[in-house]
């Protein structure tokens, strides 16, 4: 097997790897502390040592998880104000933001605190800039105030972090509602 053909190996079985944490954790996102990596291999079709060459630990594994979940949120935004009306958009994204919320849960809790704080810092910036887009875009549109900025937003969006997993789904929906409502321009 040539040296290209072992490198799109590595990648598909990484790429497996991955999609199978996130299958699990979009499923259960409560399970990120106690995720089976022999499970996750098993699934993926891979060796555990297979894993192990990609993701040492449990929190490589989740911190790849949440830097992939974030990627598609900010990745999201330029489509999102194309096909939509700047507060179609934010709508749309916050609903994005719930179900990568859920997930991001179950990782904070699983990684160590210090690797969360690296994680994080190279992080958030983006999130906050794909956020001051879509109100930047929403403001200039006259459909939502112009007196929030993505910081306040992100504020109110912390008492996500306080919803129970057994109500998640309808609360932590209902909350966003609320919270675009206090968005909208009146």
């Amino acid at each position: 097997m040539s040296a290209r053909a072992h490198r799109s190996d590595a990648v598909a079985n990484r790429d497996r790897i991955v999609a199978e944490a996130r299958a699990v954790l979009g499923d259960s996102p409560g399970t990120a502390a106690d995720l089976r990596l022999h499970l996750i291999a098993k699934a993926a079709g891979v060796g555990q040592g297979t894993l192990y060459r990609h993701f040492p630990t449990r929190e490589h594994l989740l911190a790849e998880v949440y830097r992939l979940e974030l990627g598609e949120l900010v990745d999201a935004v330029p489509a999102l104000l194309a096909e939509h009306p700047p507060a179609e958009a934010l709508a749309r994204w916050l609903q994005r933001l719930v179900d990568y919320a859920r997930v991001k849960r179950g990782v904070v809790a699983a990684i160590e605190a210090s690797a969360w704080q690296d994680l994080h810092a190279g992080n958030h910036g983006r999130l906050d800039e794909a956020l001051a887009a879509l109100l930047e875009r929403g403001a200039a549109a006259g459909e939502l105030r112009d007196d929030v900025t993505a910081a306040d937003v992100i504020l109110l969006l912390g008492a996500l972090s306080r919803v129970p997993e057994a109500g998640w789904d309808t609360r932590a929906r209902a909350l966003v509602a609320v919270i675009l409502d206090g968005l909208r321009r009146r």
